[in-house]
């Protein structure tokens, strides 16, 4: 599978964006979708991600409450949906899959995810 994220833009504090990852490939709808982010200096980190039948899904602490991952399988497509954003939000954003073929749970490690696709830039003001 093959993932490409878009969306990402300049906001202002407590506005929103919606992000989307498209993706290609046949096993598409048989993984999990994360999305993860990356801020200058800092490591990657798990944002949410969305079990392969959307049944299911994981947050990070940080934006729970205030971010939303959805996916549509029909449309090879998953979603994150962010509102109240916070200056501390600034970073790359980035999808991958899960390695695994339909993972009962959901795993936050970013080292579980692969079909890294290009990120998109999120930038917050204050």
């Amino acid at each position: 599978v093959q993932l490409q994220a878009f969306g990402g833009g300049l906001v202002q504090a407590g506005g929103s964006l919606r992000l989307s990852c498209a993706a290609s490939g046949r096993t598409f709808d048989n993984v999990a979708t994360g999305w993860f982010r990356q801020a200058p200096g800092k490591e990657r980190e798990f944002v949410a991600a969305i079990k392969w039948s959307g049944g299911r899904t994981s947050y990070a602490d940080s934006v729970k409450g205030r971010f939303t991952i959805s996916r549509d399988n029909a449309k090879s497509a998953v979603y994150l949906q962010m509102n109240s954003l916070k200056p501390e939000d600034t970073a790359v954003y980035y999808c991958a899959a899960d390695r695994v073929y339909r993972r009962y749970l959901l795993d936050p490690n970013p080292s579980e995810y692969d079909s890294w696709g290009q990120g998109t830039l999120v930038t917050v003001s204050s």
